[in-house]
């Protein structure tokens, strides 16, 4: 069947999850983080997603601000930093404005343009999502942003899966699902989802029942594939 419904990850996909850190990191109020950015963002990252996995195998769901804000805790307290009460408030506020990949919006408006529907699916809360959203001007190329708030569990629930043909009422061949994370697009394609993972990081494909159908540095190519 071929490609009517384009569905993409937000956080580290569309949006870039590292940008809070290098900016207060720029910033001259904020010179102790200078030497600790890229720890502090890959560390806030990963202990964000371990938590989002743990709370869903726990059944004790919080929304994604409560383990965004746990994550950074563990972050900056691994570089020294917990002590930092404005550091922790201006990285929190720049979470709320994240800037989107280069690439994003000539690709979903080719998207658009082919008469492709487009929407995010997204363990964020619907509040950061609709903050990131705007503040990154995706509005005009989305028609809608799906939470999994609405079914109170983490990705790689199926649970969450199930959303995209519950909005838009298309059987899961029709939908390409694009992540940044490997595992989220493993678990996708694992549910009948053609998937593109984006693999800014070049790292290995993850040992998981199922394998991202593409595998793309970025993506420039995620129009291509959804014509294909």
């Amino acid at each position: 069947m071929p490609i009517t419904t384009c569905i993409f990850d937000a956080y580290g996909t569309l949006f870039d999850v590292s940008a809070a850190a290098r900016q207060a990191a720029q910033e001259p109020d904020h010179a102790s983080l200078a030497d600790h950015w890229p720890a502090v963002a890959a560390n806030w990252r990963l202990k964000q997603l371990q938590y989002s996995w743990l709370r869903a195998v726990t059944g004790e769901y919080v929304d994604f601000w409560q383990v965004t804000q746990d994550g950074l805790d563990w972050a900056l307290e691994a570089q020294g930093l917990a002590g930092d009460a404005a550091l922790r408030e201006r990285l929190l506020a720049l979470y709320w404005e994240l800037s989107a990949y280069p690439e994003v919006p000539a690709m979903l408006g080719a998207l658009k343009a082919a008469g492709k529907a487009c929407a995010i699916l997204s363990n964020g809360s619907p509040a950061m999502l609709d903050a990131a959203v705007r503040s990154a001007g995706l509005s005009e190329w989305l028609d809608d942003v799906l939470s999994v708030e609405s079914v109170g569990i983490f990705k790689p629930a199926p649970q969450v899966y199930d959303m995209v043909g519950q909005r838009f009422g298309v059987p899961r061949d029709e939908v390409l699902f694009v992540s940044s994370n490997g595992w989220d697009a493993a678990a996708a394609a694992g549910y009948g989802f053609t998937t593109a993972w984006a693999n800014r990081a070049g790292e290995p494909v993850d040992r998981l029942p199922a394998r991202p159908d593409h595998v793309l540095a970025d993506l420039d190519q995620i129009p291509r594939i959804a014509e294909a």
